[in-house]
């Protein structure tokens, strides 16, 4: 239900849910699955060193074929790129296989400083995700309510990257199957759980605002003209 008058109404278009799935779905191919697949493998048949390098790699190729195509460079696919190329450089500064076993301790305490470096510097860098999935109108990019719900939401990402970052190092202290574990089960449930989090409270946050609405799907087609 919408409690602004339609002039003075901001419309967050949303769009159709499937494409916003098959997107989110090859990203977290693109910056989850092929990269983790890849570490494992060559680690295992090659060593450390060309497993890391296979890393930077995929995340120079992801990203300079969209570059060189000129297609739209998704910010969520620069952060997780970023943080991927983040956890190989350490990995290879430090020429270690434990190394391996930390990376998602650094990659989610780099993620945790961004989202809440970005917060508290009030330039959320949430805003900029969300354009990835729904369509915000330019006039309410400025808006300081949507920029404020933006900051809440980087906040509590970040918050969770920390309780991740922690949890991952207590179970790596129990020792490797613990942490196999952690990674593989209980920090994909946090990741979940966060989202859910993060997106009931942007909408619940953003519906409580008198001058803003959304509108789901896609605009319904103008009506063909009626013959004379």
């Amino acid at each position: 239900m919408t409690l602004c008058k339609d002039e003075a109404c901001h419309v967050i278009e949303v769009g159709a849910i499937r494409p916003a799935l098959v997107r989110a779905a090859r990203l977290f191919a693109e910056t989850v699955l092929v990269p983790t697949g890849l570490l494992y493998l060559i680690l295992h048949t090659a060593g450390l060193l060309p497993a890391l390098l296979s890393v930077l790699g995929w995340c120079a190729l992801t990203v300079g074929i969209r570059f060189i195509a000129g297609r739209h460079l998704p910010g969520t696919l620069l952060v997780c790129a970023g943080a991927l190329c983040a956890r190989a450089l350490v990995a290879l500064a430090l020429s270690s296989a434990l190394v391996y076993f930390v990376q998602p301790v650094i990659a989610s305490v780099f993620m945790a400083i961004l989202f809440l470096g970005s917060a508290l510097l009030g330039r959320p860098i949430t805003m900029r995700l969300a354009r990835d999935f729904v369509s915000l109108p330019v006039a309410l990019q400025t808006h300081p309510g949507l920029r404020r719900v933006f900051i809440q939401t980087a906040a509590l990402w970040g918050l969770g990257r920390l309780v991740d970052a922690g949890m991952s190092i207590g179970f790596l202290h129990m020792g490797l199957d613990f942490a196999v574990l952690s990674r593989g089960v209980f920090s994909s449930l946090l990741t979940v759980v966060m989202i859910g989090v993060c997106a009931a409270w942007g909408i619940r946050s953003l519906r409580r605002m008198p001058d803003v609405t959304f509108r789901f799907g896609r605009r319904p087609a103008a009506p063909a003209a009626v013959p004379a």
